[in-house]
């Protein structure tokens, strides 16, 4: 593990450490700031004693965040450097925190180059997960165990009840009986999904099929429940799922890293089939064609995957041509039979050991 990934794991795990990294100074917005009136058809700006403020700078910084007009009980950071610069209540009425480029370029990097660590835990998770859905009764863990697997074979989104109370939109855990349709050994899951996104995801396995029936039988209109000692019926959320995968790991991992390495991995089979390319025009062409590919994989789109899914280094290798020596092998099975991780997951690994780290763009 090379100097850069120490340095940038130790970055991710402290916010303070991380503002200070990139010439940022962490604060939060109960920290007194500035705020905003209606004046005209502009805004005027007040300091934390309600005094309005005239300097041109000042002025020109706040402008220049631009808030959106709708937004109320706005924050501004009294730090031009300062990680958070502004939050607000939209008109949905939920709360929204505006960071500064550097802030959110550092955590994105972070994030990223994580994945070796996660790689490391990855079997680990695999082979607790198969002890507890192999466990008898269907409860608390057999249930997280098997939103676990769906989420790793699947790559939908855990969901949480804002999303669901809010916009109607649903994700792994908050899924309805009515989102899937179960025909022997086949799951269909069809839901609105983040941002109003119609997602249509098939997956075959008897033993899940099986497992994900049970559970639909169970009654009330949630998808995943369980009977708890009591016989009480019993949901999950995502912070199940969290608090799963830490008491395995000891690592703050959420269902986004495995979005992540699912959408890194899924970039070198499509690499694999465009294959080389002879001018940097065709390069990237080739490029975006694999991201499009991603996005399809992830329910998301070409921009989010490259900048949040796809690991740069992976794409750095394609633009580099290093590629090729790791992904000659791939094939086109694409399932992970055991609890190790397969060769597509092994060429990904090699490539962010050898490879020069490349920096999110």
């Amino acid at each position: 593990m090379n100097r850069l990934l120490k340095k940038l794991e130790k970055i991710g795990r402290d916010p303070k450490v991380t503002a200070k990294a990139v010439g940022l100074r962490y604060v939060a917005d109960s920290t007194p700031g500035y705020t905003r009136k209606k004046s005209g058809k502009g805004w005027t700006y007040l300091d934390a004693d309600g005094k309005t403020v005239k300097d041109k700078e000042l002025i020109e910084r706040f402008n220049k965040l631009v808030i959106p007009p709708a937004y109320t009980n706005v924050w501004m950071s009294p730090y031009d450097n300062g990680h958070l610069q502004f939050t607000g209540i939209d008109a949905a009425g939920r709360k929204q925190y505006r960071y500064h480029t550097y802030w959110n370029k550092i955590r994105n990097q972070s994030k990223y180059h994580r994945l070796q660590t996660f790689a490391a835990h990855l079997p680990a998770i695999r082979q607790q997960v198969d002890k507890d859905l192999a466990r008898k009764n269907l409860d608390h863990e057999k249930v997280v165990a098997l939103v676990v697997r769906l989420m790793e074979l699947t790559s939908i989104r855990v969901g949480n009840e804002s999303y669901k109370k809010l916009y109607g939109s649903f994700g792994l855990t908050t899924l309805m009986d009515r989102h899937v349709k179960i025909e022997g050994s086949n799951l269909n899951f069809e839901f609105k999904g983040k941002k109003g996104v119609m997602h249509k995801v098939a997956l075959q396995s008897k033993k899940l099929a099986k497992l994900v029936k049970q559970c639909r039988d169970i009654p009330g209109k949630e998808l995943f429940q369980f009977y708890n000692d009591d016989h009480e019926r019993c949901t999950i959320g995502s912070g199940d799922i969290n608090n799963y995968l830490k008491a395995i790991t000891g690592e703050d991992f959420t269902a986004k890293d495995f979005r992540t390495w699912a959408g890194s991995v899924s970039a070198l089979y499509a690499f694999k089939e465009a294959g080389e390319f002879s001018t940097i025009s065709e390069c990237k062409k080739k490029i975006v064609s694999v991201l499009d590919d991603v996005a399809i994989n992830l329910g998301n789109t070409r921009t989010v995957c490259k900048k949040y899914y796809v690991h740069p280094t992976v794409i750095k290798s394609y633009e580099e041509g290093t590629i090729f020596k790791y992904i000659s092998k791939l094939d086109g099975d694409k399932d992970v039979k055991s609890s190790e991780l397969n060769i597509a997951e092994m060429a990904l690994l090699k490539i962010l050991e050898n490879e020069k780290l490349a920096e999110a763009s």
